[in-house]
């Protein structure tokens, strides 16, 4: 081949290889969006609404579509199952103004890859774009067994990015005040990356078993790992198993053994929640943060 029609080759191999993104949504409508895709090297499509979005999708393949907050989260699910009949695996981020524990469900057993309700951070929702177009993960990694409003049980791929995934679908899912909500998510995110981390490896073809259970007065969730477990008094390298009289002792167990500094995921934990409780395996956990209602004599 002639250097001009191999550089014309690789030029061509270089655009075909690029990644592509669908917003289906007016530009005006999320100008941070658009301006942080417009920094990207990808190449991005605009449709204004979802019957436009499917038109392009007739001829065409995009490697990630995101939906515009102008359209609910039932309209946006919607448009995902029309997709997948002529895309199977394309992926999605749902936005939308305001979502139900039903919505984030129906997005769940949709396979979405991730949903964001206002208000969001826009360097979140945009590393997850980012997640989803470049990294190799698969967006099947999150498997609904069963779920209502109150109770949601879940199987979850080992490994990083999908940890990452459902941990917004958790803080999308969970109708807390800000304040608990953000203490539940921390919790719930150092027991999930602990699970996957010590109980598999981070080996994908490995799963960790998730219930989430919302009562009256309390939130419970339950994250169970498929290895041996552990004792948690013989956690040295954990801040947790610390006596009172040397609260850092963690460290040295850490650094002889190689390990980067840390060690206080269980002990904030525990402190984020009202309750950290272990089976005796040390292969299961369940976190629990009570809900005090006010009472009559108290202002509502």
């Amino acid at each position: 081949m002639t250097q001009p029609f191999q550089a014309l080759a690789n030029r061509h191999e270089a655009a075909s290889s690029r990644k592509s993104i669908l917003v289906v949504a007016d530009q005006k409508i999320n100008s941070m969006l658009v301006t942080n895709l417009a920094k990207s090297d990808w190449d991005v499509e605009y449709a204004g609404n979802n019957d436009g979005a499917l038109s392009l999708l007739a001829g065409r393949k995009f490697d990630l579509i995101v939906t515009s907050e102008g359209t609910s989260a039932k309209q946006d699910v919607e448009l995902l199952r029309q997709i997948r009949r002529i895309h199977p695996h394309t992926r999605m981020i749902i936005l939308t103004d305001e979502s139900t524990p039903q919505d984030v469900v129906a997005a769940l057993r949709e396979r979405a890859f991730s949903m964001f309700s206002k208000p969001y951070s826009s360097d979140v929702l945009f590393e997850m774009i980012r997640r989803a177009v470049e990294e190799p993960c698969w967006d099947d990694g999150i498997e609904v067994i069963s779920a209502t409003p109150n109770w949601i049980q879940l199987i979850v791929r080992c490994e990083l990015g999908t940890a990452e995934r459902l941990l917004q679908f958790f803080m999308e899912f969970v109708e807390l005040p800000d304040e608990e909500k953000n203490k539940v998510g921390y919790a719930f995110r150092e027991m999930l990356l602990n699970a996957m981390r010590h109980g598999a490896g981070f080996d994908p073809t490995q799963y960790v078993e998730i219930s989430y259970l919302k009562a009256r007065h309390v939130v419970a969730c339950r994250v169970k790992d498929p290895g041996r477990g552990f004792s948690l008094n013989e956690l040295y390298h954990a801040a947790i198993t610390n006596p009172i009289d040397n609260p850092v002792r963690h460290m040295m167990y850490r650094e002889a053994s190689g390990l980067p500094p840390g060690g206080y995921g269980i002990l904030l934990s525990r402190h984020a929640v009202d309750e950290l409780i272990y089976n005796e395996q040390g292969n299961e956990v369940l976190l629990m943060k009570y809900l005090y209602p006010p009472t009559p004599e108290e202002p509502h």
